[in-house]
């Protein structure tokens, strides 16, 4: 297995890192040639692509870099993968089954309220590790990613990832959710209807990193936000939609991930939508996937272009597309751009000059896609006569971007444009045909139609000349990954994986994030400690870090960088934590990363074979992305299991240490070659591990099972080798499992993804109880929704159970009548649960819409 190399803040990525290019998210640094505290190492944040996608793919090249790159994304773990495994794809309609299954639940229990009310501060000066902090980036207010906004006069509407819609009225001071109540929080698109201020939401967020969800087709909203119904039938279920446009003559045409489809505005809302344009052959995932779909303005809505492709080269339909009748079905015709190589056009996106009299796109290379570590970005062009068939004139590639201000650098691993197939947009001030925004990592602007560039948003100021003064020094910039772009009350708004950021688009100089109400926070998990007599709370988040909350503080902080993960907490000292990079790289602190940037709050402590201050020997080569980690129910302080292809054990609790030479963790099973732990429990001297096989790609090779030490020596409890006593467990993704701190023989197994009713070979049930460490099992899940489960503890007799649809709870005794759990809980995936300190209230910890808290049964 090759490793990660180290990098340096000054190099920004360097050799192995650079493979991390394809599904990172944020940049690395290391050792800095300066001595300045802030110019130690940092670490990346990856967004994910599945295994399941490297199967379909291949690696492709062959490079050492692109060699890493298969070993490496062999290795991730989607988020969404274990809601599919062992298929592929759910119909949408799953998802809108369970939720009427749990609405249909009495409830038990009080109400939910939010915990992460505060503002997350990604820049606090307290909070300054020098090694994996990105405190002093430059971001300011953060919150989950954003992946729309529409704007409507003084009316401003923003779609977060996996949080919903938002909506402010007072200019982007205050924000409040709307579609919490939704089936689906997953927002790919919003448009406003000018015609009669309709709200129109996509559901299903389209930037196929696979960290995402797919959607429940489309909804309108009548009063600006505060009802919504659905349109069309189920023809959108289980798409992702990336635009929603209007011809200002009384239709609505949309690009989704099975092509571009199109109705009237004022037709009943039940009528279905026609599928205008539906090229070639499916691609990966059976999807043919538009990316992008624009009416030109000035042809009375009769000329509609539209970019249908998938990010790598397996399909036969990638290109532009024009129809010069409206987008009606059967007017469309595949165009042959001049000035741009048709046979390299990926994902793109399209923007007119509010005349039509000009047309811009950036666009992902399909070649680079599959053999370049650097950068997929083909380039950005010009059509300065508005035509989609050119002649085009390229405006911009990666090398010119890079010398236009950015914190990137081309020849070190990541230039911008590395996640174009991720990450981009492009929009053009609708007062000014020449004045463009480019959004690909950083924000670009250009006033003289792309001819030269400024980066006006960087990745982050830790290589800018200005850090050199102190990184407060520097202009604020916005937190990488863009996304989404809009224009009004005179401002240019961008969505990316940090929130919402504007400027003024006439002199505008210097970025107001928009971040302090918008609460879309996207969590893997959390824990509890008691600091100075009160509850802090501790998460770790996608593209976000770790976030830190002490009773009493007027904000949340980030005292460790990149992408967060699991996370230990002392119930009885919160400042003392393990927080989780991806791949299993475990950090500890002891002062909850306080530093002012001259001292070092964290030491890396992991036996991943991904760590970056050492090489551990021996290391682990197959941690699951968001890879499991738990301290053993009874001893919290001492004794610590971590799970990649085998199971580790640590008995020095915080003093554990690990390094190139010794290491405090040490082997306790091995799951099987290629195999990758996915669940843990551990009581004592009693160890439970969930794996999956073939490394979770859904497939004829997967499969899925759980192995235990109880009694005294390791055997397989559960898969499909097991002769089952009892209840037979399902071949899916073991989420978690759940030990009784009372009896190391009491344990429950808990089950992801949808039954077989939806997954064929999927088997039924979702929560499962052995009383005799797993010899038998018995099924549970009773009348729970057919819905992934997710987390499960046991309190004072009560069963509470999280899930993708509700928090559920069951009488212990009688386990298979269950209940809903609480009211007021956003309608976002519930990751995980945590008992308080003192038994009396819940954490839920959900992926989207932050952390809430009900009291304890």
């Amino acid at each position: 297995m090759t490793r990660p190399g180290r990098v340096s803040r000054a190099r920004v990525w360097a050799s192995a890192i650079a493979v991390l290019s394809i599904i990172a998210a944020a940049a690395a640094p290391g050792q800095a040639a300066s001595s300045s505290p802030w110019d130690s190492r940092k670490l990346p944040s990856i967004d994910r692509i599945s295994e399941a996608e490297l199967v379909a793919e291949g690696s492709g090249g062959g490079s050492e870099g692109l060699e890493q790159r298969a070993e490496i994304l062999n290795g991730a773990q989607s988020y969404a993968a274990p809601r599919f495994l062992p298929g592929t794809s759910v119909d949408a309609a799953a998802l809108k089954e369970a939720r009427l299954q749990a609405s249909a639940l009495q409830v038990a229990g009080g109400s939910w309220r939010e915990v992460t009310t505060k503002p997350y501060n990604a820049d606090d000066p307290n909070y300054r590790d020098p090694y994996i902090s990105n405190s002093g980036g430059g971001w300011g207010l953060v919150t989950g990613r954003m992946s729309a906004i529409a704007i409507d006069g003084a009316t401003i509407y923003v779609g977060g990832a996996d949080g919903g819609v938002w909506r402010s009225t007072d200019g982007g001071g205050h924000f409040r959710p709307l579609t919490d109540g939704l089936p689906s929080t997953s927002t790919g698109a919003l448009a406003v209807n000018r015609a009669d201020h309709s709200v129109w939401l996509g559901t299903g967020e389209a930037n196929t990193a696979f960290e995402n969800y797919l959607g429940v087709g489309m909804y309108v909203s009548m009063d600006g936000g505060d009802s919504w119904r659905a349109v069309g039938g189920a023809e959108l279920e289980n798409s992702m939609i990336s635009r929603v446009v209007f011809d200002g003559r009384g239709n609505v045409l949309i690009s989704t991930s099975s092509g571009i489809w199109r109705r009237s505005t004022t037709a009943p809302l039940s009528d279905p939508w026609t599928l205008v344009l539906r090229p070639g052959t499916p691609g990966p995932y059976g999807f043919t996937f538009g990316n992008d779909v624009q009416v030109r303005p000035g042809t009375r809505g009769q000329e509609v272009v539209a970019n249908i492709a998938w990010r790598g080269g397996h399909t036969d339909y990638n290109g532009f597309y024009e129809s010069d009748r409206g987008g009606r079905a059967g007017t469309w015709r595949f165009v042959t751009p001049r000035g741009i190589p048709a046979g390299d056009i990926g994902r793109a996106s399209l923007a007119y000059s509010a005349d039509g009299s000009t047309l811009y796109t950036v666009v992902e290379s399909i070649q680079k896609y599959t053999y370049s570590s650097e950068t997929v970005l083909l380039g950005v062009f010009e059509s300065p006569s508005g035509n989609i068939e050119g002649p085009w004139i390229k405006r911009a590639n990666s090398a010119k971007l890079a010398q236009s201000g950015s914190a990137l650098r081309v020849g070190e691993g990541y230039g911008p444009g590395v996640q174009a197939w991720y990450n981009q947009f492009i929009g053009v001030d609708p007062a000014d045909a020449s004045h463009v925004y480019l959004g690909l990592e950083e924000v670009y602007e250009s006033s003289n139609s792309g001819q030269d560039w400024n980066t006006i948003g960087p990745y982050w100021n830790f290589t800018l000349p200005c850090a050199q003064n102190g990184l407060d020094s520097c202009p604020k910039t916005t937190h990488p990954d863009q996304h989404a772009v809009a224009f009004g009350q005179g401002q240019v708004w961008i969505g990316n994986d940090g929130g919402i950021y504007s400027r003024a688009l006439a002199g505008g100089t210097s970025w107001r994030d928009r971040n302090a109400t918008l609460r879309t926070l996207q969590y893997y998990g959390g824990g509890i400690g008691k600091v100075d007599g009160a509850d802090a709370y501790w998460g770790g988040l996608q593209d976000n870090g770790s976030s830190y909350l002490p009773a009493g503080s007027s904000t949340m902080v980030s005292p460790f960088g990149g992408d967060g993960g699991q996370v230990i907490v002392d119930p009885n000292d919160g400042t003392r934590t393990v927080q989780e990079y991806v791949l299993g790289d475990m950090w500890l602190t002891t002062n909850a990363g306080a530093s002012d940037g001259s001292t070092f709050a964290w030491d890396e402590i992991t036996p991943s074979c991904y760590a970056f201050t050492y090489t551990p020997d021996p290391c682990d080569p197959n941690p699951r992305f968001i890879a499991p980690f738990v301290a053993d129910v009874n001893d919290v302080n001492h004794h610590w299991v971590f799970g990649g292809q085998y199971v580790w054990e640590s008995t020095s609790g915080w003093d554990t240490s690990c390094g190139s030479g010794a290491c405090d963790w040490s082997i306790v099973h091995n799951t099987g070659s290629g195999n990758t732990t996915t669940a843990l429990a551990v009581n004592g001297d009693t160890i439970y591990a969930g794996y999956c096989a073939a490394g979770c790609n859904p497939g004829p090779a997967f499969y899925t099972g759980i192995d235990t030490n109880y009694g005294g020596t390791w055997h397989t409890i559960a898969g499909p080798t097991v002769s089952y006593a009892g209840a037979t467990l399902p071949q899916r993704y073991v989420f978690n499992i759940t030990v009784d701190p009372s009896d190391a023989g009491h344990v429950y197994a808990i089950y992801s993804g949808y039954s077989r009713r939806w997954i064929p070979g999927a088997g039924v049930g979702h929560v499962f109880e052995s009383a005799d460490g797993g010899a038998t099992w018995t099924d549970i899940s009773g009348n729970l929704p057919d819905a992934p489960a997710d987390d499960l503890l046991l309190v004072d007799g009560t069963l509470v159970l999280a899930t993708d649809v509700g928090v559920f709870s069951a009488d212990a005794s009688d386990p298979g009548v269950w209940s809903g759990f609480g009211s007021g809980l956003p309608n976002a995936v519930a990751n995980e649960l945590v008992l308080s300190p003192d038994g009396s209230y819940i954490l839920g910890v959900t992926h989207g819409r932050g952390m809430w808290k009900v009291a304890a049964p």
